[in-house]
């Protein structure tokens, strides 16, 4: 349902530029600072649980690539302070316990801590997700074969942490797989990056061309073990920079409500588009994790 100038939900009536909603996922054409600030906090009242549980924050990282609708070569100081500005709205509309994932470059690795312990978040876990593909040889340091997700909670402690246990493929030497399959860990060395060009296979979103729909787009994989992990059904996820909108795409499949904001245009029609297409390549590999208890209630099931 496509929603223009205004979105209507319960009795509340919200001024927007663009929305759209399918299923229990509202994806919003607009600056994030402003929804924030205002029309998310309104469409919380309306939701059974008021409050964000998780929110997955990727935000553009300031290397001058070329975004439509940003500027991506904002001064350092600049470009903090408004993540700065981001991790403080979202801190406000979180719920006791809820989490947050940020991922950035690992080089930014003190700037992100600094943003999540200023704007009051407590840090859980660095996550490092190891690329499957070979690194790009540096000639003064060693290739970069990874990228940082900093898990923090609003609190001491998460509310949910569900002890995901995967199917884990078998190691060189290793001849039958563990009987009950092994918790997840701070390393994540089992989700591939989405390639460049042919290699980024059926789930990379492409244009009428072929060519790629959005290069920053990231797997259904990465998304599934971050909701997994730190949410359960009827949770509201959010996502600020909601991108090619796998965020959202994943929470709907998951029975979480979901919440995501885009500020480029064509992104947010490429969002719409792949909510209501339900591809196949989008499907989640639930199976991976069958080892994992009580996985039927982590779950849930669609209303």
């Amino acid at each position: 349902m496509v929603f223009s100038l205004a979105l209507s939900i319960g009795n509340v009536i919200l001024v927007m530029s663009e929305s759209f909603r399918h299923d229990s996922a509202i994806i919003f054409h607009g600056n994030n600072i402003h929804l924030l600030k205002q029309g998310i906090s309104e469409i919380l009242l309306q939701l059974q649980d008021s409050q964000i549980a998780l929110t997955f924050l990727d935000p553009p990282f300031n290397q001058g690539k070329d975004y439509e609708n940003h500027y991506d070569s904002m001064r350092e100081e600049e470009y903090w302070t408004w993540m700065k500005h981001i991790c403080m709205h979202v801190y406000r509309l979180t719920k006791n316990g809820g989490s947050i994932y940020f991922m950035h470059r690992e080089k930014k690795t003190r700037e992100v801590f600094e943003t999540l312990h200023s704007t009051g978040w407590t840090f859980q876990n660095l996550i490092i997700w190891k690329k499957k593909t070979s690194a790009v040889p540096q000639r003064y340091r060693y290739g970069k074969h990874y990228q940082i997700i900093a898990f923090a909670t609003k609190g001491k402690k998460p509310a949910v942490f569900n002890r995901l246990r995967i199917d884990y493929p078998l190691k060189p030497g290793q001849k039958t797989p563990r009987k009950n399959g092994i918790y997840v860990t701070d390393v994540w060395d089992d989700i591939r990056e989405m390639t460049s060009g042919y290699f980024a296979g059926d789930e990379a979103l492409r244009d009428e061309s072929g060519e790629r729909a959005h290069k920053q787009q990231s797997p259904v994989a990465l998304l599934q073990r971050i909701i997994l992990s730190s949410t359960m059904p009827g949770d509201v996820v959010l996502d600020p920079f909601a991108g090619s909108g796998t965020t959202l795409v994943v929470a709907n499949q998951l029975n979480r409500p979901s919440i995501g904001v885009e500020i480029g245009e064509s992104n947010y029609e490429l969002i719409v588009r792949r909510l209501q297409e339900e591809r196949e390549a989008d499907e989640l590999d639930l199976e991976y994790y069958r080892f994992t208890k009580d996985l039927d209630k982590i779950v849930g099931t669609k209303p």
